[in-house]
């Protein structure tokens, strides 16, 4: 299939990891048709990203996931995720932890927001968790655990490294939720700060719904051409 016929695949996530709202703006135009899903993080929160997140939904059709990896008393994260619920969000990120998880949960009922909970991050390894005095154990499986405990406690999906996405997706808690992989990068490309890698469709295959890529995209000399190719990767048609 020509790269110009391939269609945009919900199940790519394209970060829009750039300074501030006007830069992830142009970058979206110039990405176009084929890109309909993007993550604003915590890093554009002060660069006019909710402003960005409305615009693109509202005004671009586009699906927006909300990484924001909330964590704070009960009811500071209920407050939050209420207020953040108002701008018509498909997804958006807490830590993994029971309670904050239970309080996102009824932060956004009544609305079609998704709360994704953080297991542990894609660029830590288990040095770097020894050194936050996290309890020691193999990192799946504290990963499995955590999500497990997170869809227990109402999380409609969990945040893990591709390494991880088997594990998940065999828990019986699983089955309905969703499972969405950072760490992602196409065939030759630098790792960067990612410890816990793996291609997009490698990602798929071990049973991701979806997968989020930023760096590979947005520094890339051509992100359409860049986009067009990640999607050409994943074999459909």
């Amino acid at each position: 299939m020509p790269a110009d016929d391939i269609m945009a695949d919900d199940r790519m996530i394209v970060a829009l990891d750039v300074a501030n709202a006007m830069q992830g703006l142009e970058l979206a135009e110039t990405l176009g048709d084929s890109v309909s899903f993007y993550k604003i993080g915590l890093g554009m929160l002060t660069g006019g990203g909710l402003a960005l997140a409305d615009e693109l939904k509202q005004e671009h059709g586009k699906r927006i996931f909300l990484d924001m990896k909330l964590f704070d008393i009960g009811a500071t994260v209920e407050a939050a995720v209420r207020g953040l619920a108002q701008f018509d969000l498909d997804f958006l990120t807490v830590q993994g932890d029971p309670h904050v998880v239970a309080a996102a949960a009824q932060g956004k009922s009544g609305t079609d927001l998704r709360i994704l909970a953080v297991t542990i991050l894609t660029s830590l390894d288990r040095d770097d968790l020894n050194a936050a005095l996290i309890r020691p154990g193999d990192i799946p499986e504290l990963v499995a655990e955590r999500a497990a405990r997170a869809f227990a406690a109402g999380a409609d999906g969990v945040i893990a490294s591709p390494n991880e996405v088997a594990r998940i997706r065999a828990l019986p808690e699983a089955e309905g939720k969703l499972i969405v992989t950072p760490g992602i990068r196409p065939a030759g490309a630098a790792v960067n700060d990612q410890k816990r890698v793996a291609t997009p469709a490698a990602a798929l295959a071990e049973g991701a719904d979806h997968f989020v890529i930023g760096r590979p995209i947005h520094a890339a000399p051509d992100p359409r051409a860049a986009a067009m190719a990640v999607l050409a990767s994943l074999g459909r048609g």
